[in-house]
């Protein structure tokens, strides 16, 4: 059954450019969009394409309802990296907020925003797939710029892959890092870029990073998404290639990001 669409949309906006597109593309169609930025790094890019921007913490939840209430929101789409060392960063639990740490049974990702999600549907909105408004950004099967995998690399990439997945089962994390079949580093709590450094450290030139959608990925949060900055950190520490899951990826920035590939002979490719 199809999402009754309003022209009221609400944002709950993490770290990144994500949450700017999203914005963007759905002022473009003609909604009014209410976000609540929960990091500093894009808030001034959101005011440009959003009614109202609010600069609350991720503890904030009382705070986050009542600006949700207030403005009327009966949808909403949680896109952008809100990683707990953020919430590290901003520690306001209000009571709301103290009182699901309370209840929660496990603080992994999908628990977290599985109870969001249950909370706002008990006071009417909806959250809504991540891509409806980016499905242009999802990434196409194939090598997407000029540089070729080697056989050796399409090794390591499928043995990632597989690895990757059994990672995202668990939810622990959706990259790998790998070189020559042995895994240099899983992705934790400090996010993909963080992973790359890590594991490249240890594997050295070459590595190959891959990432992918968890096995039973909710599109309602959490697609993975990758970009320039990613590629910037495979730059500086000698990473070889990023293979990704195709058309269950996010790419921001596609021309810059593939021509920066090119330029420091990175291979980018979806599986």
């Amino acid at each position: 059954m199809p999402i009754e669409l309003y022209n009221r949309q609400g944002l709950i906006a993490g770290n990144g450019q994500l949450p700017v597109h999203l914005a963007k593309n759905a002022r473009e169609n003609g909604f009014e969009v209410y976000a609540i930025a929960l990091s500093s790094d894009n808030r001034n890019e959101l005011k440009k394409y959003c009614t109202k921007v609010y600069d609350y913490a991720p503890g904030e939840l009382l705070k986050i309802k009542e600006a949700l209430e207030t403005n009327e929101i009966k949808q909403l789409t949680f896109i952008g990296k809100v990683s707990k060392s953020l919430v590290v960063k901003r520690p306001r639990f209000d009571s709301l907020a103290i009182e699901f740490l309370k209840q929660a049974k496990r603080l992994n990702d999908d628990a977290i925003m599985l109870f969001l999600v249950d909370q706002l549907e008990k006071i009417g909105i909806t959250v809504l797939d991540q891509t409806i408004f980016i499905k242009n950004l999802m990434v196409p099967r194939g090598v997407l710029g000029k540089i070729q995998p080697t056989d050796a690399q399409l090794i390591d990439v499928e043995y990632g892959f597989k690895i990757a997945k059994e990672m995202g089962q668990l939810d622990i994390g959706q990259s790998v890092v790998i070189k020559d079949r042995m895994i240099m580093a899983i992705e934790a709590i400090e996010g993909t870029d963080r992973c790359i450094q890590r594991g490249c450290k240890l594997g050295k030139k070459d590595s190959i990073i891959v990432k992918v959608s968890k096995p039973k990925q909710d599109k309602r949060f959490d697609i993975p998404a990758f970009g320039l900055n990613t590629l910037r950190t495979m730059k500086k520490y000698k990473a070889g290639l990023i293979a990704v899951e195709a058309d269950e990826t996010i790419l921001v920035d596609h021309k810059k990001t593939i021509e920066y590939a090119d330029k420091n002979n990175i291979v980018v490719m979806a599986v």
